[in-house]
């Protein structure tokens, strides 16, 4: 079964399914031991690769060679990539969409920001007509072989919110998702305009939308839900805790305790089990 037929049959099962936020190959290997699918996040990217803000730096190149990395020391993981608006041009999007589904990717979202383009939970962000934005779509669509495509819109207005996502629904995209989506209220309004269709819902930690669990998110309706950021931002609080730490002992490391501290061991160990995936037969020291 392909990747993206594998992501829509979990998408297709009760529940809604997690895949979390990555930023870099670190990152990945630590989702890995914990969920089956993995969000490649715009914003991570742009952070991690670039040390700039999710306000369209990031060149596709880039991003294709990062998820190339991940599928290479993750095979069986779902990875639903974020594409932003395309990289601008319908025809730069399609060669895109055509070269991730080559390299493995399960999934990609497209929106129909108009740039310069912001962060979904993000003030200040513009729309494409609609047209425009469905024909661009339609291109995505019928490129693609069985990769899962997400259309995404970031309308504000709230007439048009409910416009454009039943547009959506009405297309061959596989799953709908209204970025910012500010209340409960606004998830079920957003449930009853798109009919079945597959729902996904976005999660970022000070974001807009409202901090629900999995099973808040089932009772809703929701089929996917991506947590974007839950790495980058970890990281961020504990490298700055550990610098803080590392300056006050006037340079000294910490203790690292053998049986659950973090050092070279336990991050061997870690990274090991990227290369044990593919060779399961292969005893590695320190797996």
């Amino acid at each position: 079964m392909s990747y993206g037929n594998k992501l829509r049959a979990q998408i297709a099962a009760p529940g809604t399914t997690p895949l979390i936020g990555v930023y870099d190959m670190y990152s990945a290997s630590l989702a890995a031991e914990h969920f089956d699918g993995m969000f490649v996040s715009g914003f991570g990217f742009a952070a991690s690769y670039y040390g700039l803000p999710d306000i369209g730096f990031i060149a596709w190149p880039d991003m294709v060679g990062f998820v190339q990395r991940l599928r290479g020391a993750f095979p069986q993981q779902h990875l639903l990539v974020d594409i932003d608006d395309g990289y601008v041009d319908p025809e730069v999007a399609c060669h895109v969409v055509e070269g991730l589904e080559r390299i493995g990717a399960s999934g990609v979202i497209l929106e129909d920001q108009k740039r310069p383009r912001r962060c979904g939970h993000a003030d200040g962000k513009q729309v494409l007509p609609l047209e425009e934005y469905l024909e661009k779509l339609e291109m995505v669509l019928a490129t693609r072989r069985d990769l899962v495509v997400v259309a995404r819109t970031d309308a504000t207005e709230e007439k048009d919110i409910l416009r454009r996502a039943e547009r959506l629904a009405a297309t061959d995209a596989d799953v709908v998702l209204v970025d910012g989506v500010r209340s409960v209220e606004w998830i079920r309004r957003i449930r009853e305009a798109v009919g079945s269709k597959p729902l996904l819902f976005n999660q970022i930690a000070g974001g807009k939308s409202p901090r629900l669990s999995l099973s808040e998110l089932t009772e809703l309706g929701m089929d996917v839900a991506i947590y974007s950021t839950p790495c980058l931002f970890a990281a961020h609080a504990a490298v700055g805790a550990a610098l803080v730490d590392l300056k006050a002992a006037d340079g000294r490391l910490p203790v690292v305790d053998e049986m659950e501290g973090i050092g070279v061991a336990a991050s061997t160990r870690l990274l090991e089990r990227n290369i044990a995936r593919h060779h399961p037969d292969v005893e590695l020291a320190g797996v």
